[in-house]
């Protein structure tokens, strides 16, 4: 009896792993759709002035940051309801550079945050905002990553290695 007990409990450990993990590759059409869903959330905050939105911005970075879109609102919406719905709705990418722009994410929501509820004006928590809200943009309408443009520049200089990201040699790797 004790063996099977130690298997089950490596088996716990193990799904509790793997649910922790980040896609990759990731489909970025799913990605992008995630970036427009945070637009539409920076919008929001900035025209309403309404601090508890921060709570579903801070948490959906936090969230796909841990562990992809499993227990992202906004994640699950993208990658089960509107990717699969689109024209062309897969063009799978490395995951390592994505979920680097979701840390950098986590970083800029939580700083706005920050700034919304330790300060008596709205205009550092609006710029904070405004920049975290222009890099979702280029990512929603152009698919142009800024997080993935700052780790390619990570790999380049040799921060990042090809053992950290093997699917990012042939992305970067020029």
């Amino acid at each position: 009896m004790p063996k099977r007990q130690t298997l089950d409990s490596q088996q716990k450990s193990k799904r509790a792993t793997n649910f922790f993990t980040f896609p990759d590759p990731v489909n970025e059409v799913a990605a992008r759709s995630v970036a427009l869903g945070v637009v539409i959330m920076v919008v929001l905050i900035i025209t309403t002035h309404n601090r508890l939105l921060f709570i579903p911005l801070c948490y959906g970075f936090i969230a796909r940051l841990a562990a992809g879109p499993k227990i992202s609102i906004l994640g699950q919406i993208a990658t089960k309801l509107v990717a699969p719905n689109l024209p062309n709705h897969e063009k799978l990418v490395a995951g390592k550079p994505k979920r680097f722009a979701q840390g950098i994410g986590v970083v800029f929501s939580i700083a706005a945050a920050i700034a919304a509820l330790a300060t008596h004006s709205v205009l550092p928590s609006q710029i904070i905002l405004a920049l975290l809200g222009i890099a979702a943009a280029l990512e929603a309408f152009f698919s142009y990553c800024l997080g993935c443009k700052a780790f390619a520049l990570l790999f380049r200089f040799g921060i990042v290695t090809y053992n950290d990201c093997p699917s990012c040699v042939v992305q970067y790797a020029k």
